[in-house]
């Protein structure tokens, strides 16, 4: 089975190009020469060169030695949280401001959920003294609003989306519009594999850095390369992808995504994409997607701003589809509960997408002498409202 795009821009049955034909200019280019520019010497060594001195990479391999005691298997946490920005996000903008910069584009938009790529996508234009324009949902700017003083800080633009569910998918529903409108000067850095093609690849390929290091830094651990298990919280999946990318055809490596559930999955308020969807199209490619009968997007919901998405990226219902990666989901409830007992186990407080990962992590069934990698994909701050009224013995606010 191959897990790689391919030149058409698929993953089995999922992904490829749908989009409007304004914007067909702007993406046949990058199709055109995406992997030209980032397979240029001058270009990597300039992407590796930020990766190590402005982000802080490598970022640590960490072993977790309570929670591996208490499971009984071997833990390891990549420590994305502690690169600059506080998520994996910054490890995509950075490739894709160089990439912006070399096709010629002066202005940069986003979309973000739980922020953190809104921060890393500001942070990056200001490093580099572009326009940035981040739309993000009208609830997420309330549930989020740390990350959104820091985007307004580094210069950045912040645009509600009133429309929808007033979240992840409508602030990427605007995002296109603002493209459409400005297909010229202006560049979108989308956050997620998701997307109409080259992105859910170009995303995956800035990611896989995560793997990358993962591979030498468990051989310095272990004395081997693999491990058993690799986990990933998943809503388009980023982390995911890059957590997974070297691992895709070694199928010793087992494959675990975790997505939010919501109020629970069969609740009506779920985020739970592989078991609630079916094959449709959303924002440029063909995926797992919630819906009704008649192709209308199911509204999704997670107290997670990160993972409220209706699909999931073309790879990973690839992966899902092909059963290549295991599936499991965890609850607001479960995703809170697990985010207090790693902070208080390990000193380590999680990002609330993160925290689902570990909710299942007692589910997986790995044995003692095997190996687990957690990606930890950011770090709690920007949660600390929730986590706080929550501690407090307070109702946890819904949309």
């Amino acid at each position: 089975m191959n897990y790689q795009v391919t030149e058409e821009g698929f993953y089995g049955d999922f992904g490829g190009s749908f989009i409007p034909e304004m914007l067909h200019s702007n993406i046949d280019k990058l199709q055109r020469q995406y992997i030209e520019i980032m397979s240029d010497a001058s270009f990597q060594k300039e992407f590796r060169s930020l990766l190590k001195d402005y982000v802080g990479r490598p970022s640590p391999l960490y072993f977790a030695s309570k929670l591996s005691k208490e499971l009984n298997t071997n833990v390891y946490l990549k420590r994305e949280d502690l690169n600059h920005t506080g998520a994996h996000k910054i490890n995509n903008t950075i490739g894709q401001i160089l990439l912006a910069k070399r096709l010629g584009k002066t202005r940069i938009i986003a979309e973000t959920g739980a922020g953190q790529h809104g921060v890393a996508t500001a942070t990056v234009c200001a490093l580099m003294g572009l326009e940035c324009v981040v739309y993000m949902g009208k609830i997420d700017i309330a549930r989020q609003a740390p990350n959104v003083a820091r985007m307004r800080m580094l210069g950045a633009r912040v645009e509600p989306a009133f429309s929808g569910s007033q979240t992840l998918k409508d602030a990427t529903n605007e995002a296109i519009r603002d493209w459409i409108n400005n297909p010229v000067n202006t560049h979108y850095i989308i956050g997620s594999v998701v997307g109409p093609h080259p992105y859910p690849d170009m995303v995956a390929r800035f990611q896989s850095i995560i793997s990358e290091e993962m591979k030498w830094q468990l051989k310095e651990h272990t004395g081997k390369e693999n491990p058993d298990y690799v986990v990933a919280c998943v809503g388009g999946g980023s982390n995911a992808a890059g957590a997974f990318y070297h691992f895709l055809e070694d199928e010793d490596v087992k494959l675990v995504l975790v997505e939010a559930a919501g109020m629970g999955i069969d609740s009506g308020e779920s985020a739970a994409t592989s078991v609630l969807g079916s094959k449709g199209i959303i924002h440029g490619s063909r995926t797992l997607l919630m819906q009704t009968e008649d192709g209308q997007i199911v509204e999704p919901y997670s107290i997670s701003a990160g993972l409220d998405y209706p699909g999931i990226g073309p790879l990973h219902a690839h992966l899902i589809n092909s059963k290549r990666a295991m599936v499991f989901s965890a609850t607001d409830t479960q995703a809170i509960d697990a985010a207090f007992h790693l902070t208080r186990e390990e000193g380590i407080i999680p990002a609330l997408e993160t925290a689902h990962a570990f909710a299942i992590l007692d589910q997986v069934g790995a044995k003692p002498e095997e190996t687990m990698i957690v990606c930890l994909s950011g770090r709690g701050d920007k949660d600390l409202s929730t986590y706080i009224s929550y501690l407090d013995g307070k109702e946890v606010k819904r949309h």
